[in-house]
């Protein structure tokens, strides 16, 4: 599983409705994308849920290389850079991924937790660690999905977890999900990656 995301920060005035007519308009194009696990279309909002800014900040699920590659260098992050600028475009590599305990549920909110990982750290016993959390965070009531991802190069682990209600019982940065396009999510292996 590869973990992608980009965040557009927008100006404190940007009428939102903007990306919510986008994503109406042009998400569908991506619910039979080939590779794609989930895609969660995010947003926050400056003053909403503890927010700062305006953002449109999708994050996804890859199951393949060739999904997300076919998509960065396709037409539609094509779209995005046209539209916005190209923005950076975060990685991590899947660490553990569970199906959540309203996994039927279309999901509301969602939470994005980063982690800097320890120099001290011993690296076997944290991560088998953070794996088992990542299971006890599924089962909870409301979660439709929960996702471990790692960065290497900055020892820094991405916590994510999508959830059926508006009041998540997780820590990190809260966004609304407008969509979700997932059209191999049913692929993505559960549990730990390695």
């Amino acid at each position: 599983m590869h973990v992608m995301q980009y965040e557009i920060t927008l100006p404190a005035d940007y009428d939102m409705a903007v990306i919510r007519d986008r994503v109406a308009t042009r998400g569908p194009l991506l619910d039979d994308f080939p590779g794609l696990g989930v895609k969660a279309y995010l947003i926050r909002e400056r003053g909403v849920q503890g927010s700062p800014v305006n953002q449109y900040a999708p994050f996804y699920l890859w199951g393949t290389h060739e999904g997300m590659h076919s998509f960065l260098w396709g037409p539609g992050f094509r779209g995005v850079a046209e539209d916005f600028g190209r923005p950076a475009v975060r990685q991590w590599t899947g660490l553990a991924y569970e199906e959540g305990a309203a996994a039927g549920d279309a999901p509301l909110t969602a939470v994005r937790r980063r982690e800097r990982i320890s120099a001290d750290a011993p690296l076997t016993a944290f991560m088998e660690d953070t794996v088992r959390a990542t299971a006890r965070l599924a089962r909870q009531d409301g979660v439709v999905y929960a996702a471990l991802a790692v960065d290497p190069r900055r020892w820094e682990l991405v916590h994510f977890s999508a959830w059926a209600h508006d009041a998540p019982h997780a820590a990190g940065e809260v966004y609304r999900v407008l969509r979700l396009s997932a059209p191999e999510r049913h692929l993505l292996p559960r549990g730990r990656q390695w």
